[in-house]
């Protein structure tokens, strides 16, 4: 609903958030990504509505992330290579483009604590779909499942966001390209390879890498 900046039912999804366990902080935290994934209006929307919601229910300034936390820890080398690519695909024509993707989105909002990296996935890739940004959709879902979002779990959110956003939306990932190859990965993969190595991959006990071995021989 943020994504789509839809706020006629937002105060009750985001009370019913709250109800399920999403703990303010998070609800900040994904609102403060969105305005990077959806645009800063749907944030500043989502904002003043967050606002009476938190005030109903006490949440106090304490329950919530602060400005500029602690980053998480990257692979600098890594994060060096991810960057070179977005200035060899974007610049030099577009040079602040380039500054604050390597800067700000990756090395700040992508490395705030306040969400774990495999949620912030969740909520990028369920943004791509809402609002048919079929384009990069072959490549965030590999960040995804390198960060702990099962194939699964990828499926599920295909189904939710089919009626919060629109059918349309859902089919459109499927008729524009497959999100999975046969390997279980999206054919982008090794485009965000660099990136996605920057957090740990989720560990898996052996019962859960069969599962997933299994997983992996199937399309969606």
């Amino acid at each position: 609903m943020v994504a789509k900046n839809q706020t006629a039912e937002l105060a009750y999804h985001l009370t019913l958030a709250l109800e399920n366990g999403v703990k303010p902080s998070q609800i900040s935290e994904i609102i403060t990504h969105l305005a990077f994934y959806s645009g800063w209006a749907s944030a500043t929307s989502a904002v003043a509505i967050a606002k009476g919601v938190f005030g109903a229910r006490g949440v106090t300034a304490d329950q919530l992330p602060e400005a500029t936390p602690t980053p998480l820890p990257f692979d600098e080398a890594a994060d060096a290579q991810r960057a070179n690519g977005v200035e060899q695909n974007v610049g030099p024509g577009y040079a602040g483009v380039v500054e604050f993707t390597n800067g700000l989105l990756f090395n700040e909002l992508w490395l705030r604590p306040g969400l774990a990296p495999r949620d912030r996935s969740l909520v990028t890739v369920t943004t791509l779909i809402a609002n048919g940004q079929s384009a990069q959709i072959p490549f965030h879902p590999n960040c995804a499942m390198d960060n702990g979002l099962t194939q699964a779990e990828e499926s599920e959110v295909l189904t939710q966001v089919a009626f919060y956003a629109g059918w349309p939306m859902c089919f459109q990932q499927f008729l524009s390209r497959r999100m999975f190859s046969t390997s279980g990965r999206a054919d982008g993969g090794r485009h965000y390879a660099a990136y996605s190595k920057r957090w740990p991959r989720r560990l898996f006990d052996k019962k859960s890498l069969q599962s997933l071995q299994v997983r992996q021989g199937m399309n969606i």
